[in-house]
């Protein structure tokens, strides 16, 4: 049974070569914003009112299509690609387990991050720039220190592997993970 982050990431498209276009440090700092923008832009209704629909469907295309504009890192050494790569060894779970280590945190942060939303949505619904501020800053703070936790995580399972080793490329990857670059 897949679990709930890979059920997203297939729907995102993330399969096969797409994660690692997706672990690119562009990509991912360039998708960070994203919950900002798409508050910024539900909040120019009380502005340009249906118009702002636009900047709307502008911020979900580029969530939509984010993963496959950048492409293949030429390493997975930068923490924004280890962060991505690490959400792969979390979504993967099911198959091969994670270090006991990183079995709690991550739903911890995970719930951190969901528990600004109410704060942003009411926020939005009233217009009241504080909540939403203070929604964003508590989810960003979730999603942000979930990543840096999936960066770990990653070290954790490539650390030692022969199939991650720079110096041995011609080793198979583990599963779930593309080989470091040399």
């Amino acid at each position: 049974m897949a679990t709930i982050e890979d059920r997203m990431a297939k729907a995102f498209g993330l399969e096969g070569d797409a994660w690692e276009r997706h672990a690119h440090p562009w990509s991912v700092y360039s998708r960070i914003p994203i919950p900002a923008l798409l508050t910024a832009a539900i909040w120019t209704r009380r502005w340009i009112g249906w118009r702002s629909l636009v900047p709307v469907a502008g911020v979900c295309v580029w969530t939509v299509i984010n993963p496959r504009v950048f492409p293949r890192p030429r390493t997975f050494d930068a923490w924004a690609s280890k962060a991505v790569l690490g959400e792969r060894v979390w979504a993967n779970r099911k198959e091969v387990p994670v270090p006991e280590r990183h079995r709690v945190a991550p739903h911890v942060l995970i719930g951190v991050n969901a528990l600004g939303v109410p704060f942003v949505a009411r926020g939005l619904v009233v217009l009241d720039p504080w909540l939403v501020l203070f929604g964003l800053a508590v989810h960003m703070s979730g999603k942000t220190w979930f990543m840096d936790r999936m960066a770990m995580l990653y070290d954790d399972v490539t650390a030692g592997s022969p199939a991650t080793d720079p110096t041995r490329t011609a080793a198979p990857p583990a599963p779930g993970l593309p080989a470091r670059a040399g």
